[in-house]
């Protein structure tokens, strides 16, 4: 369970009452920031697993140096704290994709459970672009073996469902992926044009 956390927070006193909340509590304080810009900047190089980012603070806010955090992928999830609790400012964080938002004073019998479902909300939408990914590969390599199949068909004079049963069984005698093969057959057949 210990995390590696960045904490972002222009008032130095916040930030140590925090990291030390965060240490009693088994995490890993790796980087500490005074404004927006520095977070981004911690963590392009830490790669932390959660910031512990205020809203108002100097030269980018945090709502700002969360989007850019979350868009780049620098960090697993975004934890807004913050002295301000106006349903815009929360709609904002939410509609950012931000795990959790705390509104100062911070007690730390409350940080353990958002710091836990804002990483649970991470893993489960990172599975979710997992199987998003896959799909989309399995329908890219569909469509190269359907193309295949079409070039299989044409050369041997025969039906495309025969083609597609010669197909798998080449990829069966070669063991190779279906679609590894099918993208030489293509690679072949552009050659030969």
């Amino acid at each position: 369970m210990g995390y590696r956390i960045v904490i972002s927070d222009d008032e130095p006193i916040i930030r140590l009452d925090l990291a030390q909340m965060l240490e009693n509590l088994g995490m890993e304080v790796v980087g500490e920031a005074a404004d927006g810009f520095d977070a981004v900047e911690c963590c392009r190089s830490l790669k932390p697993d959660l910031v512990l980012m205020d809203i108002s603070m100097p030269l980018f806010d945090g709502l700002k140096a969360a989007r850019t955090l979350l868009e780049e992928k620098l960090t697993k999830a975004v934890l807004i704290v913050s002295a301000f609790s106006e349903p815009e400012l929360i709609q904002k964080a939410a509609e950012l994709g931000v795990g959790a938002y705390l509104v100062k004073p911070i007690e730390e019998r409350n940080l353990l459970p958002a710091i836990e479902v804002s990483l649970a909300q991470y893993r489960r939408q990172k599975k979710l672009e997992d199987k998003l990914e896959q799909a989309s590969q399995n329908l890219q390599e569909r469509a190269v073996i359907d193309r295949a199949k079409l070039v299989v068909a044409r050369e041997n004079h025969i039906t495309e469902s025969e083609a597609y049963r010669l197909l798998q069984k080449m990829a069966m005698d070669k063991r190779r992926p279906m679609g590894v093969l099918a993208k030489s057959i293509l690679e072949q057949s552009e050659q030969r044009s």
